[in-house]
């Protein structure tokens, strides 16, 4: 299956799957900036003040810093056949996730009352969309994190299936891609994150 997967290969000589990613990425960075421009563009129009970002938005960001921390441990753990390390660094990512989904729900109640009634209601509407396209995104991402994570734990409990998971070329550049979206999803939270900060600020 590998030697066949190795075979598909784009135009440029990249494999299918790194190209894809890479178009989603860019869609995605479109995307963010046409919501980000919205908002501005909003904001000059109705003179609305900005957002004050609660607390948990920055204890967020360092949420999804760690996340992407234990993403490069896991790769580093799978370059050196380190069962144990990659066992737990794919765990404490998934747990860092988890934890940063629960407290975005807990900032969007804190924004909930000021959708009526508030001249920032249009600018809040911007922050639910563009923070609930990037939960979205995070979810898309958790069932390939689960899958090695699954497989972390229960097809890695034999030195020969260890030994085979490893020298996996297909697995290794799939890790590689997850920890890239990963780590564009956190780069970009911190991005958003800052883009409110300084309109709060001007």
């Amino acid at each position: 299956m590998a030697k066949k997967y190795n075979t598909e290969r784009s135009a440029i000589g990249l494999p299918l799957e790194k190209v894809g990613l890479f178009l989603l990425l860019l869609s995605l960075t479109m995307l963010f900036m046409a919501f980000s421009i919205g908002y501005v563009f909003t904001r000059s129009q109705n003179t609305a003040d900005g957002i004050h970002l609660p607390p948990i938005f920055i204890i967020n960001s360092f949420i999804l810093l760690a996340s992407s921390y234990f993403m490069n441990k896991a790769n580093k753990a799978y370059k050196d056949d380190d069962t144990e390390g990659y066992q737990k660094a794919l765990l404490r990512t998934m747990l860092l996730t988890i934890a940063f989904m629960g407290a975005q729900g807990i900032g969007w109640i804190y924004f909930k009352p000021l959708l009526i009634g508030e001249n920032i209601g249009n600018g809040v509407n911007y922050l639910y969309a563009i923070s609930g396209l990037h939960f979205a995104h995070i979810i898309g991402g958790i069932p390939f994190l689960a899958v090695f994570l699954y497989n972390a734990y229960k097809k890695m409990d034999e030195p020969m299936t260890v030994l085979l998971y490893f020298s996996d070329p297909v697995k290794r550049m799939r890790l590689q891609l997850l920890t890239i979206y990963w780590h564009f999803l956190d780069g970009l939270w911190i991005f958003l994150v800052l883009f409110f900060l300084l309109n709060m600020l001007f």
